[in-house]
């Protein structure tokens, strides 16, 4: 992938460090507004896709809404809620923490991980932040008697249905398939595909797809966590969908269709919400200005920024 600059680290006066990348707009009608990079090559949307998988299982049965839908979509900060509510999702299908196939982790959330060391706690599935969408996963198979000790098999029913999925709301084949850090199945897409996907969720009259938007715009602290860009970012633009990924990925849309999908080469995220915030802009849509730079410090002061590059501006 031929990416280009995207973002810029000033220390002061001087640029000591830069990001590339790949960025694409979709405006209201679906056109590409803007397009920096490689947009159409194939690339992993890592937790971007929790989305489109929260919609395969809807549509597979999946009997949930609200802040646990929201749940189903996050990469949660492991806050205390979110791991209570990892708990009601496995309670409801009938089963326990025992069942999830997650990998063992620390909360990604600053304050939830300094609780959780302070307490003595160690690694453990629930507190992995893709739990959420293993739990939904798991209560998927149970309403449909699918086997739960093979849930994240390629060949899976229920990865089946969520290859699907994301084939037709991407509106594209999949062109790669991996493991993702949690140990679930990973299908490739563009980033085009990836922000066409997120536009059909937000603009579509389909009953599960509007469950989607509604829980995880409702809800954005269960999408990522108390002080989460992500969530932040959702609650500035109301009625929008965004989901941060793994190695500097990023996707929203707005109830209006417009959508942007971003993924920083050097697989950082400390530019991710800045060069999302730029595109938006590219788009005229008012973003908001305390994503729209990341401070640099020196001395814990602020001593220079992350910006958007010149091509973003």
């Amino acid at each position: 992938m031929a990416h280009e600059l995207v973002a810029e680290v000033w220390r002061g006066d001087f640029v000591e460090s830069v990001h590339h990348g790949s960025v694409v707009a979709l405006d209201r009608s679906g056109d590409a507004a803007l397009r920096v990079g490689r947009p159409d090559d194939v690339t992993y949307p890592r937790s971007s896709n929790k989305p489109i998988q929260a919609l395969a299982m809807l549509r597979q049965g999946l009997d949930l809404d609200g802040e646990l839908l929201a749940l189903a979509c996050a990469s949660h900060s492991g806050e205390d809620f979110h791991v209570e509510g990892v708990h009601r999702i496995l309670a409801g299908a009938g089963l326990t923490e025992a069942d999830l196939q997650c990998t063992p982790d620390l909360p990604i959330g600053e304050a939830a991980l300094r609780a959780h060391l302070r307490a003595g706690r160690g690694k453990e599935p629930k507190y992995m932040n893709c739990s959420g969408k293993h739990a939904a996963m798991l209560a998927t198979c149970v309403h449909n008697d699918w086997p739960t000790q093979t849930y994240l098999d390629f060949g899976h029913p229920l990865q089946v249905a969520i290859r699907e999925t994301l084939e037709e709301l991407a509106g594209e084949r999949i062109g790669a398939e991996g493991v993702d850090g949690c140990g679930a199945p990973l299908f490739g897409i563009s980033l085009t595909g990836l922000a066409r996907a997120f536009a059909r969720i937000t603009t579509s009259t389909d009953p599960l797809e509007r469950r989607i938007a509604a829980a995880m715009s409702g809800h954005p602290e269960w999408v990522g966590g108390t002080d989460r860009d992500v969530t932040r970012l959702m609650r500035a633009l109301p009625g929008a969908v965004a989901k941060d990924g793994a190695e500097g990925v990023y996707a929203i849309a707005l109830p209006t269709g417009e959508a942007v999908a971003c993924k920083i080469a050097d697989g950082s995220s400390r530019a991710r919400a800045v060069v999302m915030v730029a595109a938006l802009r590219k788009l005229g849509v008012e973003a908001p200005d305390d994503l729209a730079t990341v401070p640099v410090l020196g001395h814990g002061r602020t001593v220079g920024a992350v910006r958007p590059s010149p091509a973003l501006v």
